[in-house]
């Protein structure tokens, strides 16, 4: 069994932070999204890779990722020149996946559980497709699964306005090469592109076995910054404490991690939270769910439930930071302002702000 991970699209609804980077690289508790897809396909056995990637992002997913020796997988790129759907970066890695069946993960999905039992199940089995569903508040904006009565898949919809169930595809698929034949039938949809979800339907109304299951955990489609920062607080809820870095006249609490190189001088951290190897956290608090990452400093200030990817600075705030996410090299300088007032700031890389 191969893997295809989906590392394209533009990433519109997580600018500014997009404009300079790959929404599947922004961090999530000091790791790039994309590398939980990834994990969760090296764990469940696959170690052939193929990743979707786009024109504008492709170079900085292969720097990320190299050539897959850090994990022991073989990864193979594909360029898939438009965004043009999820079908549509199925049909572009035809000639990688050949005959063989194939698990298809969205880079941006965060999913706890892993994907093993999936896979043992497909291998036991041999359907045409194994779905993964959650139930969701507003199935308008997915695509949506109807049942029957003994769980099997009768129908799927793309984003309906009156959607028929609450059930909602989770970017995690598993598809025999029947897939492949079932797509090359199909047109583009209302919106302009090949959906995965009519593919599905194709191999139901053909009489194909397509078994759904869901989530166990959680899952989170981080194409939101209210979605990262949630996807960060249910990562960080699971962390064990480990202190590798310097604690210099300083209170760590709880679940922390401190990285290889962090110093944390006359300054309180309470976790869970992630401090990244080489930081600097002095004179400050760190409240539950932050991520500070590599690099990054923040002094005399306060921050909380908060994203600082690497190189980002907070220097003499008197505004606590919360529910705030800066890009790489972004420094926010309160130049010792006594006014205290809670901040909340989404900041793309490189940003500077004077307060």
């Amino acid at each position: 069994m191969k893997g295809l991970i989906l590392s394209g699209g533009k990433g519109t609804r997580l600018r500014p932070l997009t404009h300079t980077r790959a929404k599947q690289l922004i961090p999530i508790a000091g790791k790039p999204n994309l590398f939980y897809a990834l994990e969760d396909l090296v764990e469940a056995g696959i170690r052939d890779i193929g990743v979707i990637l786009s024109p504008e992002t492709g170079d900085e997913v292969r720097e990320a990722l190299g050539d897959g020796s850090r994990w022991g997988v073989n990864l193979t790129f594909i360029v898939q020149e438009a965004p043009l759907g999820i079908a549509h970066a199925v049909k572009t890695a035809r000639d990688y996946l050949g005959q063989s069946p194939f698990v298809l993960y969205l880079g941006d999905n965060l999913l706890s559980g892993g994907i093993r039992h999936l896979v043992e199940e497909y291998e036991q089995t041999q359907p045409q497709a194994i779905v993964l569903l959650t139930e969701v508040e507003d199935p308008r904006a997915f695509g949506v699964v109807v049942l029957d009565a003994q769980g099997r898949v009768v129908r799927l919809v793309e984003k309906p306005k009156e959607p028929p169930s609450n059930l909602a595809l989770v970017g995690v698929y598993l598809f025999s090469p029947a897939i492949h034949d079932v797509i090359a039938t199909l047109e583009p949809s209302w919106r302009g592109e090949y959906e995965i979800t009519e593919a599905i339907q194709g191999l139901v109304e053909r009489g194909q076995k397509v078994v759904a299951h869901q989530v166990r955990g959680y899952w989170k489609d981080t194409g939101k910054p209210e979605d990262l920062l949630d996807a960060n607080r249910l990562v960080l809820s699971q962390i064990a404490r480990r202190i590798e870095g310097e604690l210099d006249h300083s209170e760590v609490v709880g679940e922390v991690v401190v990285e290889p190189g962090a110093r944390i001088v006359r300054s309180t951290v309470r976790g869970p939270a992630f401090i990244g190897a080489g930081s600097l956290v002095e004179d400050s608090f760190i409240g539950p769910y932050s991520a500070i990452g590599k690099g990054a400093k923040v002094i005399g200030s306060e921050l909380e439930y908060s994203i600082l990817m690497d190189q980002a600075e907070v220097r003499q705030l008197a505004y606590r930071l919360d529910a705030s996410i800066l890009g790489h090299g972004v420094v926010v300088d309160g130049q010792g302002s006594t006014r205290r007032h809670t901040l909340q700031l989404v900041l793309g890389d490189r940003s500077q702000v004077k307060l």
